[in-house]
């Protein structure tokens, strides 16, 4: 999923898929400890999928103060 695409998503439902790649990420960890993990790249783009929604609704955030003033 690309920047323009989680641009799209409502705030709502962009914290939803926040919060279900954060647990993937915490599966992929399990996974790779217990040696199940043969994709790694999997961590790399579970990340920056993570910095994007954050990184987003961060800057939601900042305009939502901005607008207020």
């Amino acid at each position: 999923m690309n920047a323009k695409e989680v641009r799209e998503l409502s705030t709502d439902d962009m914290r939803k898929k926040l919060m279900e790649s954060r647990q993937e990420l915490m599966n992929l960890r399990f996974q790779m400890v217990t040696g199940q993990l043969t994709d790694t790249t999997r961590f790399k783009v579970t990340r920056r999928l993570i910095a994007r929604y954050e990184t987003i609704l961060n800057q939601r955030a900042a305009e939502a103060k901005e607008g207020k003033k």
